[in-house]
């Protein structure tokens, strides 16, 4: 699980079994870790972890345009298992990334990016992001839906402006078979199905 959320935000939160708790940054509405499984692997700074036979690395970033001033750190994550890497920028605020985050990411198959604004980079942003990355699977995140109390944007400027037609979907499940050998491919969660 990465960023649990409590229902103060208007959702419910999932009722799963974690064995791995991942956390961006210390807002509220990510860090709801009384609500998980009290024996699961909590990660919550940068750093280099190894669970269950998944490598985790931590890169430090910000979660506004101003070096942390305004809403403070944010980890982005990215993930090795089954011969596959997945990035997940968190509450990413910052612009653009530096050439060292870019480095550091490396090369990426699924990119979890949020697309919302406001409290995170907004749906052009995002598209710059994605070009410095170039992953094969994107998967926006952090945007407005039905009963969200945050103030966010929906994702349809981000889905039109990048100019790829989603799959929607209610799960996904890929592997590396089946990933993309050509152009990048739009998948988005649908939380209505």
């Amino acid at each position: 699980m990465i960023d649990p959320f409590s229902k103060e935000i208007g959702l419910k939160p999932p009722k799963i079994k974690d064995d791995i708790v991942l956390v961006s940054h210390g807002h509220d509405d990510h860090n709801n870790i009384e609500e998980i499984n009290p024996e699961a692997f909590l990660i919550n700074t940068p750093g280099e972890y190894e669970k269950k036979g998944i490598a985790i690395r931590g890169i430090s970033s910000y979660h506004d345009k101003v070096e942390g001033k305004e809403r403070g750190l944010n980890t982005i994550y990215i993930m090795k298992a089954e011969d596959m890497t997945i990035c997940h920028l968190g509450d990413l605020g910052q612009e653009k990334l530096t050439e060292n985050q870019v480095d550091e990411i490396g090369d990426i198959d699924i990119l979890l990016v949020p697309v919302g604004g406001n409290y995170t980079i907004n749906y052009k942003e995002a598209i710059e992001v994605i070009g410095q990355i170039e992953p094969k699977i994107i998967i926006p995140m952090h945007y407005k839906i039905k009963d969200l109390k945050v103030d966010l944007e929906g994702p349809e400027k981000f889905m039109k402006e990048l100019g790829l037609t989603p799959e929607k979907v209610d799960k996904y499940k890929i592997s590396k078979k089946l990933l993309p050998l050509e152009e990048m491919k739009l998948v988005i969660f649908d939380p209505h199905t």
